[in-house]
């Protein structure tokens, strides 16, 4: 199992006893709308099927907490899929804490294990109409690849416009 520490966060392995707190951050249409596999509505049978996924240790995901008093609080989700063979960067935040960098603080931490893992490349995608996700990606130096692609969304039960970036993750070489 993985663990990461960023300046705010413990990014750790979702346990089957979370699934309460993850069907509470995540039951907000407004958040599964822009998510390509969550299902609307999203039901606590979900919550707990995702909850209790074994972690891959290619793509692992992560439940992002925040400590408190008396013990830790789920913040939202960010991990490494696996789409069309390539690696992908996911994430989500609970409508609560949006606007507070944690969406970045902790996909910067992923896009650190995904290098330490070996992936040479990261994609990650947003729909066209989630610009916060765009700003988020874009501040962590993703290349957009080009025009708006369809991508079926689980949440909305349809396809939407997605624009697609990636991120290439080779060690800098150093000059000899």
């Amino acid at each position: 199992m993985m663990f990461a520490r960023t300046e705010r966060l413990l990014l750790r392995p979702g346990w089957p006893e979370d699934w309460q707190a993850l069907f509470a951050a995540i039951n907000d249409e407004g958040i599964v709308c822009n998510l390509a596999r969550a299902p609307w509505p999203y039901t606590p049978e979900a919550a707990r099927e995702f909850a209790s996924l074994p972690q891959d240790p290619r793509y692992p995901s992560f439940f992002l907490t925040l400590p408190t008093d008396n013990g830790s609080r789920l913040v939202g989700c960010c991990g490494l899929g696996e789409n069309e063979g390539e690696a992908e960067l996911g994430y989500w935040i609970a409508r609560e804490h949006w606007g507070q960098g944690y969406a970045t603080e902790a996909a910067r931490a992923v896009i650190e294990i995904a290098r330490t893992l070996g992936h040479r490349q990261l994609y990650c995608s947003h729909f066209v109409d989630n610009p916060a996700s765009q700003r988020v990606i874009e501040k962590l130096g993703f290349v957009a690849l080009g025009p708006a692609v369809p991508r079926y969304s689980a949440g909305r039960g349809e396809e939407a416009l997605c624009n697609e970036y990636v991120m290439d993750l080779e060690p800098l070489r150093q000059a000899a």
